[in-house]
């Protein structure tokens, strides 16, 4: 496969949890209008290589680069206005907060500020068209499924060039979980990248063009989800 321009880049990153150090020399990279996974058992590094990536942790050694700057120092509001997206793996829904309310703290964050107009706007009602019957909903009265919904649709209202998502499919029924592969599908022929933690490696192969696999804060295998699938120690790694 011939490599795309790289977007987000992480090169030889090294990062600590309190005293337990998590990632060790991790290098991935995502490129221009690409959906990379990265896949793990719970623990292996995957929520923490996100959290480096956005800046939510900061890096012991090693840089991240997005479009080709170095952003290793920069806080992780700064990395959201360079284009980088986030939907945590617990949503991060405020729980008080209208669903109107939440997105519009996308739209705040976003590089052209909050415009006019409907807070739904045309890209998210293209991946989720209930949003627009949730708008006057509080956040502590949503389903699981909805708190993803709008995490990703909050994400997306910055406008972004590459959006993490973490276990989106996490806790979710099989018709929800192909709901949401839809929605990543569609986020990518909008033109932006994605990088998607996921433990369940076979979910993952229906979204990503390349695959990387983690565990114990290593990168053990990096390439298409088709070779992981076939690769005998990975799927033994991978599945415990």
């Amino acid at each position: 496969m011939t490599a795309t321009p790289a977007l987000l880049e992480l090169d030889r990153i090294d990062t600590y949890r309190g005293a337990a150090h998590v990632l060790r020399a991790v290098s991935m990279r995502v490129g221009e209008g690409e959906a990379v996974c990265l896949v793990g058992r719970n623990g292996a590094g995957k929520t923490t290589t996100l959290d480096s990536a956005l800046g939510l942790l900061p890096v012991r050694a090693g840089r991240v680069l997005f479009r080709g700057q170095d952003v290793t120092r920069r806080a992780a509001h700064d990395r959201a206005r360079l284009g980088i997206g986030y939907a945590p793996e617990d949503a991060g829904i405020f729980p008080d907060l209208t669903v109107a309310e939440n997105l519009m703290i996308g739209k705040w964050l976003a590089p052209d500020g909050p415009g006019t107009g409907s807070v739904v706007d045309d890209r998210m009602r293209a991946l989720f068209p209930e949003l627009d019957a949730l708008v006057d909903r509080r956040g502590l009265n949503l389903s699981g499924g909805q708190k993803k919904m709008v995490a990703v649709a909050r994400a997306m209202a910055l406008g972004p060039s590459v959006l993490l998502l973490d276990e989106p499919f996490e806790g979710l029924a099989p018709v929800v979980v192909t709901r949401f592969v839809d929605a990543a599908r569609k986020i990518k022929a909008m033109g932006v990248s994605l990088l998607i933690a996921e433990s369940n490696v076979t979910n993952a192969a229906r979204v990503a063009d390349r695959l990387y696999a983690i565990d114990r804060g290593e990168i053990l295998f990096e390439g298409e989800p088709a070779r992981a699938l076939e690769h005998a120690e990975v799927m033994k790694t991978l599945r415990g």
